[in-house]
């Protein structure tokens, strides 16, 4: 009998952390080398990335050029918090909100330095920044960065202390 529910609570135990397992390995990052699926955040350059830590030290530079920072993911999120200074854009997902980014940039520069963030979700799962990102590509600019947040806006950026607004 002690046999028999040993036997039942190691299974147990092995189908967990089978089903935990699998769960990690949806969310995972790729191999290095394997190809990420297009239109992906995967698929961003690496020299193509900002880091965050990076970004807070720049925006906090005295005299040093400052990006125009974009979010360009939910209007709600950006409401409840955002890095100061950056504008809305729209959603980088959706036709209107590459429209309203095209609309925002336009009369830029193509040199000017931009960078563009979402945040909502982890980075592996953003559908907002790479169609963001390639529009910009498509109109000439050649100064944008994606801001890497690998979990989300809040874990990446918020918790981590550096400056938050809210509303608009």
């Amino acid at each position: 009998m002690k046999s028999n529910l040993a036997m039942r609570t190691g299974m147990a135990v092995v189908v967990i952390a089978l089903a935990s397992m699998v769960g990690q390995a949806q969310f995972a990052a790729p191999a290095p080398g394997a190809p990420a699926a297009a239109g992906s955040a995967l698929s961003i350059p690496q020299a193509q990335l900002l880091q965050p830590e990076a970004l807070n030290r720049l925006l906090a530079a005295a005299g040093a050029e400052k990006p125009l920072v974009l979010q360009i993911g939910s209007h709600v999120l950006f409401a409840q918090a955002h890095i100061p200074g950056a504008e809305y854009a729209g959603p980088g997902s959706q036709p209107a909100g590459l429209d309203a980014l095209e609309s925002r940039v336009t009369s830029l520069p193509r040199t000017t330095f931009i960078v563009l963030y979402c945040g909502c979700c982890p980075w592996i799962r953003c559908p907002n920044i790479e169609p963001a990102l390639t529009k910009l590509r498509q109109m000439g600019f050649t100064n944008v960065k994606a801001l890497y947040l690998a979990d989300n806006f809040g874990a990446n950026w918020r918790d981590k202390g550096y400056a938050v607004e809210q509303g608009r």
